[in-house]
Parts: C-alpha cells; structure tokens; sequence
C-alpha cells in the first residue's frame, strides 16, 4: 500500500521560512508527478506547486518567487522550501503523488501569524 506522509508544518510568523518534506513508502514505481497542495478553511484545495520527474515544475501565482518545489526520485521524496510567508499562506497542505492514481497524504497546518 503507498503511503504519502508529510511533516514540517508548523507555525511561523509572517517574513518567515518553513520546509515541507514528504516521503512515499510502499511504491515501487516513479511517480510521474508529485507535488504540493493546500485547504484554507472555507476554501477549495489548490495547487500551490508542481514537479514532473524529468523536473519540470508549476507554481501557483500566489506563491511564486517565494516557494520552491524539488524531489527526490531515488528516494520518493518531495519538499517545499517556503520562504517570506504571508498571513494567506495559512492552510493544511498536502502532498501528492501521482502514477495513474493519485495518492495523498493526511495534510499538515502550517499557520503564519501577522
């Protein structure tokens, strides 16, 4: 069974870094894409980043010059290096896997004070 399990979440003041780290176990294939997404509360999940395994990436508007995307395709890992965190960054994030199916993690908060 794969398994798609986040950590680095947390809370940070406003200007401030943070680093998402997921880490697929269970699979034996590439992942074709992984990437990143995010739930404010009352809102739809978005895509916030993006990365193929020939490393080719997206960036939400909202984020870009600010966050970066990168994977590890021997390992099955994929991290976000969030940096000059804004009060609208707030949300669980959650990572994702994708090989025909998509597979998710369970999310972790990140909360950014003003």
């Amino acid at each position: 069974q794969v398994r798609m399990v986040e950590s680095g979440g947390g809370f940070v003041t406003a200007g401030g870094s943070l680093r998402l780290s997921c880490a697929a176990s269970g699979s034996f294939f590439t992942f074709n894409a992984m990437g990143w997404y995010r739930q404010a509360p009352g809102k739809q999940r978005e895509l916030v980043a993006s990365v193929t395994s020939g490393g080719g990436t997206i960036y939400a508007d909202s984020v870009k010059g600010r966050f970066t995307i990168s994977r590890d395709n021997a390992k099955k890992t994929v991290a976000l290096q969030m940096n000059s965190l804004k009060p609208e960054d707030t949300a669980v994030y959650y990572c994702k896997g994708t090989a025909g199916f998509e597979y998710w993690g369970q999310g972790t908060q990140v909360t950014v004070s003003a």
